[in-house]
Order: structure tokens, then C-alpha cells, then sequence
């Protein structure tokens, strides 16, 4: 056993020695396998950190949010309309359901003072608050009485209220202009901060449904329809089966008989999570396996640069033989070096990658985007092991080549 460690000590001395004999080349054939590595950790890390980041913001919504909206690739669909929202949760057909807040949006031009923006404006009831979950951090949100008084009031977002304010300082209180009319600022949104399902809940101003209907959409809605249902199961656990009652309810209503011809569509937030999850898995797989190709690169790098190696090294293999060295000798020899090549290309590749992740996030932040890249062990652990791997393979040829010289006529070459 002593035998052995000493034997493979000197194999990696040597190996080491024959290496730092030509620095530059070296360095040169590690680049490809440091790229390679750096390349597929970091994809692999900014995939997982980007369904990290999407996942987070799904659920920040909730799991137990459903969206019901109108199936515009059917031909002639009906309309979603408020008493379809309160045949939901009043009709007693639907126990899965706690809450069901309908909405109508539209866009218009918002004016304060001598600063105006052109945003979405959302109609929507007090249970917005609890289905969405949307709290306010400064004033109040919309409540029953704004409801029935089909009240001129306003929540704003934090992007408009930046944007036409300037600070959230006194801002409640205040009166801005949407189309012909003032509205009083009753509150302010909490930001939801930038993420990879993007912004735009800062960038909306909310108001009554009623105000909506009678002052902010076409006078031709007459039978106040709305854009989206938005629906709270119970728990996430009973998703499903509120989705089943809701789906009975509203063909119920719309008199339909089968699914093929439901005028809606209904989706979940588990549901959108679960194909974002996918979606960004498949596209992580994709881009792991374009930068791993660049690993390839590296091995025929690696594979050229030993045989010229033993061609440059003949009479030194032809001497090493002519005093007694093996066939195994040689080949391990070379076969170290090339492991050497992909052991420590795959060290500083991670480095790289560690690096590179850093600077990818700071990137993001400075650009108002949640992305964490994860580097994972698996991920890790595989770009090593394809490093070491992409050296012994391609090394396997030049030792072998190397190992089966003639002593004679390695001695004899010039």
C-alpha cells in the first residue's frame, strides 16, 4: 500500500513538473476546460435562481388564487359579468370558494399638477385586498361604502405615485385628475418590488368597480362586464375542487353543455407555478447543454496539445523505457497530466462561475430584477466530473500513443 501511494506521487510529480515545463501552453489548454465549466455552472445557476425567482413571485400571490377569464379563441364567447362573480360565492354551489373579487381595468391618463402618466386603472371591489393579496402602506384600501357611493377615490401604486409625486410624503389626501374628474387619494399600495413576473402592480391605480362602470368604461357595457374573476379557495389543498364548482357555476350560466365549448378559461396559481418550474427547467437543461460543448472544445484542446507533447517528449519516453520503465508507466504518465488539465480547468471554472454569478446579480439589481443565481452542488459536482471526465477521455489517445513507442525508435528520432 505504501508502495502504491509513493508511486502515484511520483506519477503526479512528474505530471506536475512536465506541465510547469511550458506555462503559457498549459494555461492555454486549461482555458477551454475553465470556460466550459464556468459556462455550465453559471447557466445552470441563473436557470435555477430564475425559477427560484418566478416561483417565489407566484406564490407571493398565493397558491390558492384562481383566475377566471373570458376565452377569446372561441368564436363569440360570452362575456364575464359581475353576477357571474356573485353567482360564485352566493350561489351556495361553490363551498371551496372564500372569496371572489372581480376587476375591470382600462388605461388613462392620470394628471397632477403639471406631471401626468398614462397607467392602468383598475375597477375592483374591497375582497380585491384579501383574494390578491394586496395590502396598502399608507392610507386604506377601497371599502363597501366606496362601493355603493360609486365613490371618486383612488389607491395608488408606488410606481405612479413616484412617478407623479416624486415621494410617498403627504401624498393621501391629495386629488389627481382621470379624465374629467378629481379623485381623492385614500391610499398606497406596498410595493411589490421588482421581480421576474415583472412590476405592474406599482404601476396601476386602483379605484371602486362602481366608479369603474360608471365613469371610466364604455357606456355600452351595460351589463357590467368585467375583464377578470379573481377566486380564493379555501386552502390550496381544495384548488381543484373549487375550480370543479366554478366551472359548474359559470356553465350553468352561460348555458353550456361540454367542455369544448366553455367561453372561459380558469387557472390557477399552482398551475402557473408548476409550467413555469417546467419551462424554466427545460430552458436551464438547453443552456447547460450549449456551454457543455464548449467543454468538448476543451478536450480536443486537451488532446492536441498531448500529442504534440509526445511527439516534443519521444526520446525522453524512449529513454524512460530503455531503463526499465512500462507500457503502464507511460501511459499513466500522460494519462495524470490530462487529468491534471481537467482537474484543476474545473476548479478555477467553478471559481469563474462564482464569480461570473455575482456580477450577473449585481447586473439584475442594478436593473430593478430579482435574479439570484443558485449555484447547487449538483451542478457542481457534474461540471467537475465532466471536466475530469472530457481529460481522461481525451487523454486516453495521446498516452496510449505515447505508451506503445519502440525504444529503439524513440531513441533514434531527432
Amino acid at each position: 500500500m505504501e508502495g502504491l501511494k509513493m508511486n502515484s506521487w511520483r506519477f503526479i510529480q512528474e505530471a506536475l513538473e512536465s506541465l510547469s515545463t511550458n506555462k503559457l501552453r498549459t494555461g492555454l489548454t486549461m482555458l477551454g476546460i475553465v470556460i466550459g465549466v464556468a459556462a455550465v455552472v453559471a447557466m445552470t445557476a441563473i436557470g435555477q435562481g430564475a425559477s427560484s425567482s418566478i416561483t417565489s413571485s407566484i406564490e407571493s400571490m398565493g397558491t390558492n388564487l384562481i383566475y377566471v377569464s373570458r376565452a377569446w379563441e372561441n368564436a363569440n364567447p360570452q362575456a364575464l359579468t359581475l353576477a357571474d362573480a356573485e353567482a360564485i360565492i352566493e350561489s351556495g354551489g361553490a363551498p371551496h370558494v372564500m372569496a371572489v373579487a372581480p376587476s375591470v381595468s382600462t388605461t388613462r391618463t392620470v394628471v397632477y399638477g403639471d406631471d401626468s402618466i398614462s397607467t392602468t386603472i383598475n375597477g375592483v371591489t374591497p375582497d380585491y385586498a384579501t383574494v390578491r393579496n394586496t395590502s396598502v402602506s399608507t392610507g386604506r384600501f377601497i371599502n363597501d361604502d366606496d362601493i355603493d357611493a360609486k365613490s371618486t377615490v383612488a389607491v395608488l401604486g408606488s410606481d405612479v405615485v413616484e412617478e407623479l409625486f416624486g415621494s410617498d410624503v403627504g401624498v393621501v389626501g391629495q386629488k389627481i385628475r382621470i379624465g374629467n374628474m378629481l379623485y381623492e387619494v385614500i391610499g398606497l399600495l406596498e410595493s411589490s418590488g421588482s421581480s421576474s413576473m415583472g412590476s405592474s402592480a406599482d404601476n396601476q391605480i386602483i379605484v371602486p368597480i362602481t366608479t369603474a362602470f360608471s365613469r371610466l368604461i364604455a357606456r355600452s357595457n351595460a351589463n357590467n362586464e368585467v375583464n377578470m374573476i379573481s377566486v380564493s379557495a379555501v386552502s390550496s389543498d381544495s384548488t381543484d375542487a373549487a375550480i370543479s364548482e366554478i366551472t359548474s357555476i359559470l356553465r350553468s350560466r352561460h348555458d353550456i353543455s361540454s367542455d369544448e365549448d366553455d367561453d372561459f378559461n380558469i387557472m390557477s396559481m399552482e398551475s402557473m407555478a408548476e409550467a413555469a418550474t417546467s419551462i424554466t427547467g427545460v430552458l436551464t437543461v438547453f443552456l447547460g447543454g450549449i456551454a457543455a460543448i464548449s467543454l468538448l472544445v476543451g478536450g480536443i484542446g486537451i488532446m492536441n496539445i498531448m500529442l504534440v507533447s509526445v511527439i516534443e517528449r519521444t526520446k525522453e519516453i524512449g529513454l524512460r523505457k530503455a531503463v526499465g520503465a512500462k507500457n503502464s508507466d507511460i501511459l499513466l504518465q500522460f494519462m495524470v497530466e490530462s487529468l491534471i488539465i481537467g482537474l484543476v480547468g474545473g476548479v478555477l471554472g467553478v471559481a469563474l462561475a462564482w464569480v461570473l454569478t455575482i456580477v450577473i446579480k449585481n447586473i439584475a439589481a442594478a436593473s430593478s430584477f430579482n435574479l439570484t443565481p443558485v449555484i447547487t452542488f449538483g451542478s457542481v459536482l457534474l461540471a467537475m466530473g465532466f471536466s475530469v471526465g472530457v481529460g481522461l477521455v481525451f487523454g486516453i489517445y495521446p498516452a496510449n500513443r505515447a505508451s506503445k513507442l519502440e525504444p529503439v525508435e524513440a531513441l533514434r528520432s531527432e
